[in-house]
């Protein structure tokens, strides 16, 4: 089964994910910030990593660098509410230069994570 690494602070955007992953027939592991999704992924590689940029401790930018470092093929999708407008788009920009394959504004739909994922998924097979 595929799985899927999501590290993300804000609980209830967290477990969302999880049940729409879950749900589509992934196998979704969870950590709330960029330090302990690096241990979780050191211990228990996953298939994919969705990672939110803005986080404490350790921000998703430093968290995809590292995971890019431990893993280059590893597809990452970053995930950003970053602020309004250009300040947002920004921080997707960053994500993208740091190694993340896909970008993602929040909020984003059900769809639109289903279809990236599977997108993702069928583009490295």
């Amino acid at each position: 089964m595929t799985r899927i690494l999501v590290i993300e602070d804000e609980r209830q955007v967290r477990d969302v994910l999880k049940q729409i992953l879950e749900k589509a027939g992934y196998a979704v592991d969870t950590s709330e910030d960029g330090r302990k999704g690096l241990e979780h992924f050191r211990k228990n590689p996953a298939d994919m990593v969705i990672t939110d940029i803005l986080m404490p401790d350790k921000d998703g930018l430093e968290t995809i660098e590292e995971l890019v470092g431990l893993n280059p093929g590893l597809p990452i999708i970053a995930i950003s509410g970053g602020g309004p407008g250009e300040k947002a788009q920004f921080a997707l920009d960053v994500a993208k230069m740091c190694g993340a394959v896909r970008v993602l504004a929040k909020p984003f739909s059900r769809k639109e994570i289903l279809e990236t994922v599977g997108d993702l998924f069928r583009e490295i097979q």
